[in-house]
């Protein structure tokens, strides 16, 4: 094997043996990766925009002071929270290939309508539903990916498509100091209206795209550039599935086991262990010790740049034997230390710095978390998709209130109180991280025994519905 195939394998993972399952992979990254992937770029650029905005004149325009912009944040983690549980119900019962494009579509229009707001209230109004809509996006995704792609597939794709929402957040930064530079004061519309506009425009077309291309799920695909065979096969080269349905045994079935209680704990400590970035708080802190608009909009593109290079390394890391994936809450813990302790020395600036940035590593976790409730759940649809929206669910409930306590903006530039938060937070990561680990193997160990163990009454593919994974771990 050439060392461009070795390459090849390491980041991409190694093909399937068969011809036909080799084209199968390949028409499943292309036209589902790579919606999946621009949608998310897009609800990350739509996003993020108003961080950028605010920076760059917005906080001028509209008047506002105080902790108005971090109070902008919380309402749309409100609406993101809402609209959780209704979106992922809402792919169970409606084809994706028509709920998605619909959900982005929705988004992009309330993006539009921003650059038209004259106070910060319609700001409010607007990003409620707009974070309502939002939510199909994230949980949805990893939904979808874990219903296509095997266990050894699965991070590294996972990987890719968080990676691709980092690179709206960066590519957002750019946008706006691009658009400041040259588009301000245009037909009498600030640049940070512009921002609004030229997003709706690459957001539309991906929910056209979405509209004509994406598959929905193996089982129910219709996808015109899917042969019959392709189709079969889809659903044959995964692991076999007991059948499952939407009902009232649900609940037994999600309550009844760890899976809900733990990996939604998990997420809801993680969430707050990516604060840092998630909340922008370089970018303020920029903002407050003077920075001009251009390094308030460039200087944090460095955190999602960490972020990518970190999410598809830990990926491939991941993929490349199973049982890995508490490795990366156990190391994302340390990093959450080490940048809470650089941020809170202060001085000289540039640890500030290098605190902010290695923070961006802590993005990893989304790619390895989510893949790994999606190992463990494979066996119960109807659970995996609960137990994936309550996860986020739980962490933007959290950091609804965890931002305003921790991270208003005025308590720029130091945030002590966050500093001490994100040490104990990050601490709480890595112990749940391994008891997470415990519980998994425990039931590998059941399962390779031979037992059919029931937890409340109920314990059908309580295991990792796949392969064991008990190397690497």
């Amino acid at each position: 094997m050439s060392v461009l195939q070795r390459a090849r394998v390491a980041l991409w993972g190694a093909p399937p043996p068969g011809k036909a399952e080799r084209t199968l992979l390949l028409k499943i990254d292309w036209f589902i990766l790579s919606f999946c992937c621009l949608a998310y770029f897009c609800n990350y650029l739509d996003r993020s925009n108003i961080n950028n905005a605010y920076v760059s004149g917005m906080k001028e325009d509209l008047n506002m002071h105080g902790n108005e912009i971090t109070k902008i944040g919380t309402v749309f983690t409100c609406g993101y929270i809402a609209g959780m549980i209704p979106n992922n119900i809402a792919l169970l019962l409606l084809p994706p290939r028509f709920w998605f494009p619909f959900t982005i579509l929705a988004w992009g229009v309330l993006t539009l309508a921003t650059h038209t707001v004259t106070s910060v209230s319609q700001i409010y109004v607007i990003r409620f539903f707009q974070g309502f809509f939002e939510a199909s996006s994230f949980v949805g995704t990893h939904y979808i990916l874990g219903a296509w792609y095997t266990e050894s597939e699965l991070a590294k794709r996972s990987g890719i498509f968080t990676a691709s929402g980092l690179a709206g957040t960066l590519f957002s930064g750019l946008l706006q100091s691009s658009i400041h530079k040259r588009m301000n004061g245009l037909r009498g519309l600030a640049g940070w209206r512009w921002l609004f506009i030229i997003d709706f425009s690459i957001t539309l077309p991906v929910a056209l795209y979405g509209f004509i291309f994406f598959p929905d799920t193996p089982a129910t695909t219709k996808a015109f550039y899917l042969s019959a065979r392709e189709k079969a096969l889809a659903v044959s080269r995964l692991p076999p599935r007991p059948a499952t349905k939407l009902s009232r045994t649900i609940f037994v079935r999600v309550l009844g086991r760890w899976h809900f209680w733990l990996f939604t704990t998990l997420w809801a400590i993680t969430g707050e262990v990516e604060s840092f970035s998630t909340n922008n708080l370089f970018g303020l802190y920029l903002a407050s010790t003077g920075r001009p608009i251009a390094a308030r909009n460039n200087w944090p593109m460095g955190v999602s740049a960490v972020g990518i290079v970190a999410t598809l390394a830990t990926a491939a890391y991941v993929d490349a034997a199973p049982g890995r994936h508490w490795h990366v809450g156990v190391f994302c813990a340390g990093v959450g230390v080490l940048s809470a302790a650089l941020v809170k020395v202060y001085r000289p600036e540039a640890l500030v710095f290098v605190g902010y940035y290695i923070a961006g590593a802590v993005y990893s976790t989304q790619a390895a978390f989510f893949a790994w409730a999606n190992v463990v759940c494979a066996a119960d649809n109807e659970e995996r998709a609960i137990v994936l929206a309550s996860m986020n669910l739980a962490s933007n409930a959290v950091n609804a209130w965890w931002a305003i306590v921790f991270y208003s903006a005025d308590f720029a530039p130091r945030f002590t109180r966050g500093m001490w938060a994100m040490v104990g937070v990050s601490i709480a990561l890595a112990g749940w991280t391994m008891g997470v680990r415990w519980f998994q193997r425990r039931d590998e160990a059941r399962a390779a025994a031979g037992e059919t163990e029931g937890e409340m009454g109920t314990e059908t593919g309580s295991g990792t519905g796949s392969k064991d994974s008990t190397a690497g771990g």
